[in-house]
C-alpha cells in the first residue's frame, strides 16, 4: 500500500467520522427507571435533551430515592449512548480495514 492510498483512506475515514459524529448529535436514546417513574431523553453525543419525572414518584419524604433513580437513569442513558457510539465509530474502522483503534474514542 502506498502513502497516496493511505492518505486517501485517512481523509476518507475521517470525513466518515465526522459525518458519524453529527448523526450522533441528532440520534436520541430513551433510558427510564424505577418502572418508567424516571424517563431521560439523550443523544449519542452524551447531551441531555429532557427529564421527565412521573409526578408520583415524587415524595418529599423520599427524596433520596428520587435522587438514586434520576442517577440510575442518567447512568443508563450515557451507557445507552456511549455503546450507539462505539457501534457507529466501531463500524468505520471495520470498514477500513482498521481492527480497532484503542485509546481512541469509540474504539476498541
Amino acid at each position: 500500500m502506498n502513502i497516496s492510498n493511505i492518505a486517501k483512506m485517512a481523509q476518507q475515514m475521517q470525513t466518515q467520522m465526522a459525518q458519524a459524529q453529527e448523526e450522533l448529535k441528532e440520534t436520541t436514546l430513551e433510558a427510564t427507571a424505577g418502572g418508567g417513574a424516571v424517563r431521560i431523553v439523550i443523544t449519542g453525543a452524551q447531551e441531555v435533551r429532557s427529564v421527565e419525572i412521573d409526578p408520583s414518584a415524587i415524595d418529599p419524604d423520599e427524596a433520596e430515592m428520587l435522587q438514586d433513580l434520576v442517577m440510575t437513569a442518567i447512568n443508563e442513558a450515557i451507557a445507552q449512548s456511549k455503546e450507539l457510539e462505539r457501534e457507529r465509530m466501531g463500524g468505520i474502522a471495520g470498514a477500513m480495514g482498521l481492527p480497532g483503534m484503542p485509546g481512541l474514542p469509540g474504539f476498541g
